[in-house]
């Protein structure tokens, strides 16, 4: 008696992500190799790592607002080696600026170039960032993250379904066992009429990925629709959200002494205090400090997050080690540690590297690109078989009519 509106909602939910997915499949396989593809496209953006020390971020994000005296800095990463990226914005009355991120090297802080992110690629260089905004926001900046948050919630509950329709009906005649029974659904028949194809490459091809298409679905709901994830997770793990997203911790920020309307320390001072603050944290909680990622400004929360690489990440690049302080006193606000802190934040820092294709070397990053085109491929093949049976009613509906 389930199995029939189970059997629709996946229909209908299928049809609403459809289009969704198979923008979010292509650029997410193109993403696995985000920084190949950006070396490619733009080398003079990416011109590899050079001999020399690097410049502290405070320094490069002061040497931008030298460069362009329209913007302010508002992100400092560090995390491509050759390259760094400053995030602008305006100054306050100030035109708009035709650019978001200026790139600089990192050991004579010289410019590299100028990018805006989600502008329609009229370059090589733009290449990429489009893609990655596309992937992530529908290049609709808010409403286009939420509404892939959506897309994505709706996916991760119907993950469950498709799984269970896969299942063998329960047959009190059959002498096979359950196994055997749900085997053909594992399967391709490649000589099989075309229909049949393509419905065994619709439910194999779920199946056989099925547990990293359940991670894609639920790290984006992390990506995009922080509240939800962040109450779900809640309920079966212990989970502290990022100071900077959770109204209890902002509000107690706030009581504790965090002003907002404030002016920010200068971008020397921040990086003095990030450092001092990071070095005491890592020998409180036992931790190694291996390499600086960045230093972003969040002024609309009055803080400052320094990201480092530690011992306590598991991904083979980047790193998500953070502290948060305050932008006008320099009081440490939170902590955040990959693993080892809480399991909820362990769990999620997990997902992430599992969607990034950050843990397990090329292999799984190869693995990954492929899933990206499966989930196109489910996506057309299950618009096929809707179409198919569409055209199918359609017909029986006038062979009726036909008759009357």
């Amino acid at each position: 008696m389930i199995r029939r509106p189970l059997v629709r909602l996946h229909r209908w939910a299928g049809l609403f992500m459809a289009g969704f997915l198979i923008v979010v499949g292509l650029t997410g396989s193109m993403l696995v190799f985000w920084q190949e593809l950006n070396e490619f496209l733009a080398p003079t953006l990416y011109p590899g790592p050079r001999a020399g020390a690097e410049l502290p971020a405070g320094t490069l994000a002061l040497r931008a607002e030298v460069l362009v005296p329209e913007a302010r800095a508002t992100t400092v990463y560090l995390g491509y080696p050759g390259t760094v990226w400053v995030g602008v914005e305006a100054r306050p009355g100030a035109p708009p600026l035709g650019y978001d991120y200026i790139y600089l090297d990192p050991v004579t802080g010289s410019e590299l170039g100028k990018v805006k992110w989600g502008a329609w690629p009229t370059t090589l260089s733009a290449v990429m960032p489009f893609v990655y905004e596309l992937h992530e926001t529908l290049v609709m900046g808010f409403a286009g993250g939420r509404l892939l948050g959506i897309v994505a919630l709706i996916w991760t509950i119907d993950c469950f379904i498709a799984f269970y329709l896969t299942l063998p009906r329960p047959s009190a005649s059959s002498t096979h066992g359950f196994f055997r029974r749900w085997k053909p659904a594992w399967l391709v028949k490649i000589r099989a009429p075309a229909f049949r194809l393509n419905f065994d490459l619709h439910r194999a091809g779920g199946l056989w990925p099925w547990a990293l298409l359940l991670v894609f679905a639920w790290s984006s709901v992390y990506l995009n629709l922080k509240p939800v994830y962040s109450a779900a997770t809640s309920l079966f793990f212990e989970y502290e959200p990022s100071v900077a997203v959770s109204p209890a911790a902002a509000a107690r920020a706030e009581r504790e002494g965090a002003s907002n309307d404030r002016e920010p320390m200068g971008w020397n001072e921040a990086q003095t205090v990030a450092v001092r603050l990071m070095e005491a944290q890592s020998r409180e909680h036992r931790f190694t400090v291996q390499r600086p990622m960045a230093l972003y400004l969040l002024r609309n929360a009055g803080l400052f997050e320094y990201r480092v690489r530690s011992s306590r990440d598991i991904g083979d690049k980047y790193g998500s080690t953070s502290i948060y302080f305050d932008a006008s006193s320099g009081a440490l606000r939170q902590l955040r540690l990959p693993t080892g802190q809480t399991s909820g934040n362990t769990i999620t820092t997990w997902l992430l590297a599992l969607h990034m294709a950050n843990v397990f070397g090329l292999p799984f990053r190869l693995f990954v690109c492929a899933v990206g085109v499966v989930i196109t491929m489910l996506s057309v093949t299950g618009l096929n078989i809707w179409l198919h049976k569409r055209a199918a009613r359609s017909f029986i509906a006038r062979r009726k009519a036909a008759r009357t």
